[in-house]
């Protein structure tokens, strides 16, 4: 049987359920705008609608730890996304309420809607911290087991904590769209050894980082949330780097063997003050 390397700890029957991190809970809400009865309604309905809708979407933008932000879509999908990030799930089913109860609604009919929670996966912290308290002899559920992750998961909070409460980028583009692992017969996430999802996720990480400064990535959770696996929400200053990330990630051996995606939607931000632009038929800036 071939040695095992130098220094690196056995990790036979470790856990296989990597650590995560979770944060802000985020809703994704997707509308198509009734075009024809906002065209029907008088001048001054239209005003009061504008106006109403402003200042409480105005007031969501201007949150410094719970946001939203719209955005107006592109493609056959959808007219308007509004994205929320709030602390709580009870935030975030305040702002919808909100919105629902605007005169604006009677204009929108929703397509869609997204429910996650940022995550960030310890693949690299839950292999090496499991491994050396398997090799203590310690098991999985005893309280030393217990005490070491949750002061392992105290330490990686702390140093996290700006990418678990972010604020929503404020680039002009954003790209979102759910995804999840394979369950097949032949290939499944689910049932490879923590280890090797360890190394493909390193490898994953890796190509993201080389796109840094050009895009800003919020991976959110949604298992037992929504119907896909993951939400990604990508941010940038130019679409056709949306493209170029998704591309080179299809070959990523984490993607290209167990990668499912599911609708992609692609949206252009503005702030609430040009919401009136948007419902003119013409396309919002960003100031």
């Amino acid at each position: 049987m071939p040695e095992e390397k130098q220094n690196e700890p056995a990790v036979d029957n470790i856990p296989p359920a990597p650590l995560t991190l979770e944060g802000s809970f985020i809703l994704h809400q997707m509308f198509r705008l009734r075009w024809s009865a906002w065209k029907a309604a008088t001048s001054v309905e239209q005003k009061q609608v504008i106006e109403e809708a402003g200042v409480l979407l105005g007031e969501m933008e201007r949150g410094s730890e719970e946001q939203s932000a719209l955005f107006s879509l592109v493609g056959h999908k959808g007219d308007l996304m509004v994205l929320h990030f709030r602390r709580t799930v009870e935030a975030l089913n305040d702002a919808e309420l909100c919105l629902a109860n605007l005169r604006l609604a009677e204009f929108l009919e929703m397509t869609t809607s997204y429910l996650s929670v940022v995550e960030l996966g310890l693949y690299e912290a839950s292999v090496r911290l499991f491994a050396a308290l398997k090799g203590k002899g310690i098991q999985p559920g005893a309280p030393d087991w217990v005490q070491a992750v949750e002061a392992e998961m105290d330490k990686q909070r702390k140093a996290a904590a700006a990418r678990l409460w972010p604020q929503i980028p404020p680039r002009r583009y954003v790209c979102f769209y759910p995804m999840s692992k394979l369950r097949g017969e032949e290939k499944n996430w689910y049932l490879a050894p923590i280890t090797d999802r360890q190394r493909m996720m390193r490898g994953h990480g890796e190509l993201g980082r080389r796109y840094a400064g050009q895009v800003t990535q919020i991976i959110s959770g949604s298992i037992g949330f929504d119907d896909w696996e993951w939400g990604v929400d990508l941010f940038a200053d130019d679409p056709l780097v949306f493209k170029k990330v998704v591309t080179e990630m299809r070959f990523d051996e984490a993607s290209a063997a167990y990668g499912q995606f599911g609708a992609f939607y692609v949206g252009l931000r503005f702030p609430a003050t040009k919401l009136g632009t948007l419902l003119e038929g013409r396309t919002p800036t960003m100031s």
